[in-house]
């Protein structure tokens, strides 16, 4: 069975939304995590809001790893609205989204990538369907948006690495208990 992994940048105090105004300095060490995340996965979940901020930038970013990845993995979008896709190797999830990932877990492949996407990692944690958490929590309180963890259910995680790059950021994996 496939996994759901979620990858989330995060302030200190939780906040998921809007992480360019709190990330500064990317170093070598969390680029490395961000290609090993990645190299496991050949399938994105994202929320409508993350698919269009993104679809308008990334495909013509030079910023890699993620570029490259992102514009040629196969990307599921999560939405209640109409959408005509046009970023190659999208699909728009038609039905419930919770369905949808059980039977995408079910089919062959690699992890599930859940990006950016805070509506759609809560849903899934909501549902018991995360396997994996993968946070890069910023060395900055955001003092005020969208917090990851805001509403999810008692959830019980078992750490599984965690370390802190030259610049200060937690680097911090965590395995979801069932």
């Amino acid at each position: 069975m496939r996994k759901v992994v979620v990858y989330e940048l995060s302030s200190l105090d939780g906040v998921a939304e809007k992480p360019d105004d709190f990330f500064g300095d990317w170093d070598d060490v969390m680029d490395a995590n961000l290609g090993a995340v990645i190299a496991a996965q050949d399938a994105v979940i994202l929320g409508r809001r993350s698919y269009d901020e993104w679809a308008g930038y990334w495909p013509g970013s030079d910023v890699e790893p993620f570029a490259t990845f992102i514009n040629g993995v196969a990307k599921y979008v999560a939405t209640s609205t109409p959408l005509d896709p046009k970023w190659d190797n999208t699909t728009v999830v038609d039905g419930d989204l919770v369905e949808f990932v059980r039977d995408l877990k079910n089919e062959p492949g690699a992890d599930i990538g859940v990006h950016a996407s805070i509506s759609v990692a809560q849903a899934l944690l909501a549902a018991g369907l995360v396997d994996e958490l993968r946070l890069v929590i910023a060395p900055a309180v955001a003092g005020g948006g969208r917090r990851l963890l805001d509403g999810v259910p008692a959830i019980r995680l078992e750490p599984t690495r965690s370390t802190t790059s030259p610049t200060g950021h937690l680097l911090l994996d965590y395995r979801v208990l069932g």
